[in-house]
């Protein structure tokens, strides 16, 4: 296993085109990635959590087939321990579930980086960690 970039509900929505600001450096985290042969992971509880109707949808949609090497990570049991002990070791509630996905998704490739607009939380939920870096964007 080896570092991995690991993309929350927002920087997915900015790599969409829900907002300009952050989209240079997500692209070029995301090109440094692919140059550096790094996973790039999007837990698919993210995806859930950004669909929200047709239009929003279709533009996740449309940046999944156009973005290569991207890794859609599913919640299967054995992850969903590692999501679980992530919440219970941070002492938060599952208001914070999707946070621990990308943490899990993270921990579980070997440490990386997570790409995020509100990092407080994911640093709370990664604080166990030290080979998980959160970059807000």
């Amino acid at each position: 296993m080896s570092p991995s970039v690991v993309l929350d509900s927002e920087a997915v929505f900015v790599l969409s085109g829900g907002r300009s600001a952050a989209l240079t450096e997500i692209q070029a985290a995301l090109e440094a990635a692919r140059r550096l042969g790094r996973d790039v992971i999007i837990p698919t509880v993210v995806l859930a959590e950004l669909y929200r109707g047709r239009q929003r949808s279709q533009l996740i949609d449309s940046m999944l087939s156009r973005e290569t090497g991207i890794e859609l990570r599913d919640t299967d049991r054995s992850f969903a321990r590692l999501v679980g002990g992530i919440l219970a070791a941070a002492g938060a509630d599952s208001t914070l579930m999707v946070d621990a996905h990308a943490v899990a998704a993270a921990v579980e490739a070997g440490g990386g980086v997570i790409m995020t607009s509100d990092p407080h939380d994911l640093e709370r939920l990664a604080a166990n960690y030290a080979n998980i870096h959160i970059s807000k964007i």
